[in-house]
């Protein structure tokens, strides 16, 4: 199952967490007989893979938490745009410390590693021809979820889907979570060092729980589809609509189109931030950082709600 990973997290500032003791591999290898549909090894990842700029590609057969690895890989001097992919989660992270385990060989599970602060950008000079960012992402680092959200809109989009954001970070189809983003920053001082974007889709109908499971209704691409997805062709549009995002970053460009894929937009909803009384309002859009625009239902007053432990859900 993908369970539910349901707000971006900021690290402390400082070191971030030790490496996954998981052995990683950086060389091709032959892959594993799994029986399962869309088997993915690092030699077919690097295959599929090959047209974008990326650092570099760790791929595992199964791991802890492909954040808590990418936070280690960037400690150690990590480039730019370096992915780690694993086909099973065992240990990984969500929300307030909720486990998102992701079953082998049905759900597709990677972390992004992003250098906000190095310019000039690869990007400027690969042959995808993806333009330069320059530093002023770095200035509203909570919009990577946003830029997660927008590249697996599009990919979803593309395959003929209508997924919606769940603000602020899952995405839905049909009214149900498909993917959850957990976004994790490192800090030196007072600049941002390292962005780590992770993203969990439901890819395959396996990757569902129990209803009895879920704290938010859940369904697969399989399931909305008809047919199962390709995982590494998935991620590769997710990659390709990212790297076309992220020079939108400080532009507004990108939290227009995260407002207007936004679910519930215009609908009352309730918003809890820990233990304080919910909110209750109809959401109206977000401001230029990403936050929630409610207009609250208490003297039509219109109230911010900043990134944090927050759970959306439709006013009943």
């Amino acid at each position: 199952m993908v369970s539910p990973i349901s707000s971006s997290k900021t690290s402390p500032r400082g070191s971030p967490q030790p490496q996954s003791k998981t052995r990683f591999l950086e060389e091709t290898r032959f892959p594993r007989e799994n029986g399962f549909q869309n088997p993915m090894n690092q030699a077919s990842l690097q295959k599929s893979l090959a047209s974008l700029p990326l650092g570099g590609l760790r791929y595992f057969d199964s791991i802890g938490s492909t954040n808590d690895e990418a936070l280690a890989w960037a400690t150690e001097g990590a480039p730019d745009f370096s992915l780690v992919v694993a086909d099973e989660q065992t240990t990984g992270r969500g929300r307030a410390g909720r486990r998102w385990v992701t079953p082998r060989g049905t759900a597709l599970a990677f972390s992004l590693i992003l250098r906000p602060a190095l310019t000039p950008s690869p990007f400027a000079q690969h042959p995808c021809g993806a333009p330069d960012y320059g530093r002023g992402e770095s200035s509203k680092p909570s919009l990577f979820t946003g830029l997660g959200a927008l590249a697996l809109v599009d990919a979803l989009k593309k395959r003929g889907l209508e997924p919606q954001v769940k603000w602020p970070n899952d995405v839905l189809l049909n009214g149900k979570k498909v993917a959850g983003i957990l976004v994790e920053s490192v800090w030196t001082g007072d600049a941002l060092d390292t962005v780590v974007l992770g993203m969990g889709v439901n890819a395959l109908a396996g990757s569902v729980p129990p209803t009895e499971e879920l704290l938010f209704p859940a369904t697969s691409v399989e399931a909305e589809l008809g047919r199962p997805p390709e995982r590494a062709e998935l991620l590769q549009d997710i990659l390709s609509a990212l790297t076309a995002w992220r020079p939108k970053l400080s532009t507004g460009e990108l939290v227009k189109a995260w407002e207007e894929n936004l679910a519930f937009r215009g609908e009352q909803v309730r918003v809890w931030q820990g233990s304080e009384q919910p909110l209750t309002g109809r959401v109206l859009g977000l401001e230029p950082d990403g936050s929630l625009r409610l207009l609250s239902g208490m003297r039509d007053k219109i109230v911010t709600v900043q990134f944090g432990e927050i759970h959306l859900r439709p006013a009943v």
